[in-house]
């Protein structure tokens, strides 16, 4: 569905790049016009274009995987506990929810032997959408990446946080946890996980049964933790929509238990896969999100200065 509105600072942008309609036309054929451009654009594109963030009132708009952000707030890129990572993608930006809730995880791992606090990797892009490169979700400003590197250091110049890598918690393809495992891996998984703010917490499936194996008590928590393809360098921590958020579609609530059994059977088909499916249909390839995809409060996100 092609939508009809756009905002005319939108339609005079495009025209100084003349892509906007002559003169001679309407102003609402001009609109409909440059809607029917802008629509079928990839969105990656013209989200990625975006360095800065607009001056709105904070706001997620979609899921997860196909939305936006309005009134993005920044992570410092260094803080007494923490240090944004990779800085040349422009990824550390988030929902102000998101920024507080990081702040708060990294003073909680300051507390655990070993660590001065967290390198946070990919948060959302200025604006939110998809992005260039890499994950299909984190377009609202409610998914960060966190490193399994325990910081040693907190004052890494820009290079270095461009060179440094995390280091990886797996073995055997993700059914076990390696050497590189340890107690205070688990304590700053529960931590978040704790955390009302918190949906979800992915990590690869090594990972929580060996967390299962581990909790002797209260184990409510482990529900929200769920077995993920990769996630060795990092885990990956998504937040619930804000209270009150209008036009934000909330992750589906984790099934019921502590999800133990599920991560089992998870590391079994690894150790041991199970034959193909010959009926099963082939994969489709992924197609490219264009802005008609998106909810229509991103044209708005977008236009925005």
């Amino acid at each position: 569905m092609v939508r009809t509105f756009l905002s005319l600072s939108l339609v005079l942008a495009l025209a100084a790049c003349g892509g906007a309609p002559s003169t001679t036309r309407s102003t609402a054929d001009a609109v409909t016009r440059t809607a029917s451009a802008l629509s079928g654009k990839i969105a990656k594109h013209l989200f990625g274009a975006e360095a800065g963030p607009t001056a709105q009132t904070p706001s997620s708009f979609g899921s997860y995987a196909r939305g936006c952000l309005a009134g993005a707030a920044q992570l410092p890129e260094t803080g007494p506990t923490w240090q944004a990572m990779r800085l040349s993608r422009n990824r550390n930006w988030g929902h102000p929810e998101l920024v507080s809730f990081v702040q708060d995880l990294s003073r909680k791992a300051a507390t655990l032997p070993g660590w001065r606090g967290i390198y946070v990797g990919d948060m959302s892009q200025p604006r939110g959408g998809p992005m260039l490169t890499g994950h299909a979700s984190h377009q609202i400003g409610l998914d960060a990446d966190i490193w399994m590197l325990p910081p040693q250091r907190l004052n890494l110049s820009r290079a270095e946080r461009e060179n440094i890598s995390s280091i990886s918690l797996r073995r055997a393809n993700g059914a076990y946890t390696n050497e590189n495992w340890t107690r205070q891996h688990m304590e700053l998984m529960k931590a978040a996980a704790q955390d009302p703010r918190v949906a979800r917490i992915f990590v690869f499936p090594g990972a929580k049964v060996a967390m299962c194996d581990m909790e002797k008590g209260d184990r409510a928590w482990l529900r929200k933790i769920r077995p993920w393809y990769g996630h060795h360098y990092h885990f990956h921590v998504r937040l619930n929509c804000p209270s009150g958020a209008v036009g934000c579609s909330d992750q589906d609530a984790p099934p019921p238990g502590d999800g133990c059994a599920d991560a089992q059977k998870w590391v079994n088909d690894i150790l041991n896969p199970p034959p193909p499916d010959p009926n099963a249909p082939k994969p489709q390839p992924r197609r490219e999100l264009t802005l008609a995809d998106l909810p229509a409060q991103c044209e708005t996100v977008l236009s925005a200065r």
